[in-house]
């Protein structure tokens, strides 16, 4: 069995407020991206494929995957104008004999081994799962004017991260899908903003949810740096 991820460090971070991107921004000596990869090079992982933004790939793979010895990243290749442009740059990059990918966003540096256990024997079973946590919020969806129209039963709302994770071939079948139809929703207006989307629009397999961790965050405003650097500061990283 091969299990494959894909770490996706293409975005230009601009709610960071910041001149450098926000997943080469340090955190406790470190950039931002290092923790994720960290955490594929010492699990099972076989193979890491790197997606960064254009004209990164050298800093990448100088600063970075040889700086910190990431021996586990196969590839390092430039990501797309969205997110599921370079979820698939990423796809096209996995091994052939891949049977399972693991997607991951970079900014999510607290990942953790046992997150990746779950996943992957949740997507053993299911073809397709997910990872997040229930929210503890109450939950409001809004209508156009800013006013509460519904709220959902909390019970029944999670709120979810990654690594999102499926049987290779499948994931790779939909995106081809999807980059095939992409004028068509981009007319729609339909935006896909994860991979569990493209599973519900493609596919009638049910998406398994799995537990990840609260301490899971994406890391994207200033006020989250702070929370990551405690984080790290616990974690004695």
């Amino acid at each position: 069995m091969k299990n494959s991820a894909i770490v996706l460090a293409a975005g230009s971070g601009s709610r960071m407020h910041s001149e450098v991107k926000k997943q080469y921004i340090e955190i406790a000596g470190k950039p931002l991206i290092y923790y994720s990869l960290n955490i594929m090079e010492k699990s099972f992982i076989d193979e890491v494929i790197l997606v960064v933004s254009q004209g990164d790939i050298d800093y990448v793979k100088e600063c970075i995957v040889e700086k910190y010895g990431f021996k586990k990243v196969k590839a390092i290749v430039e990501g797309g104008k969205q997110r599921y442009n370079s979820v698939q740059s990423g796809l096209s990059a996995v091994s052939s004999d891949c049977d399972y990918v693991f997607i991951h966003d970079g900014a999510r540096p607290f990942i953790t081994e046992d997150i990746l256990e779950r996943a992957k024997k949740a997507v053993i079973e299911y073809k397709a799962c997910v990872v997040g946590m229930p929210v503890k919020d109450t939950i409001k969806i809004a209508d156009k004017n800013g006013f509460t129209k519904t709220t959902p039963d909390r019970s029944t709302v999670w709120a979810v991260q990654t690594p999102q994770v499926f049987d290779y071939k499948f994931i790779k079948k939909l995106y081809d899908k999807l980059i095939e139809e992409e004028p068509v929703l981009i007319a729609h207006g339909i935006n896909i903003t994860d991979d569990a989307m493209v599973a519900e629009m493609y596919s009638d397999i049910k998406v398994k949810l799995v537990e990840g961790d609260y301490t899971n965050i994406k890391v994207t405003t200033p006020d989250d740096l702070v929370v990551a650097e405690n984080l790290v500061k616990q974690s004695g990283e």
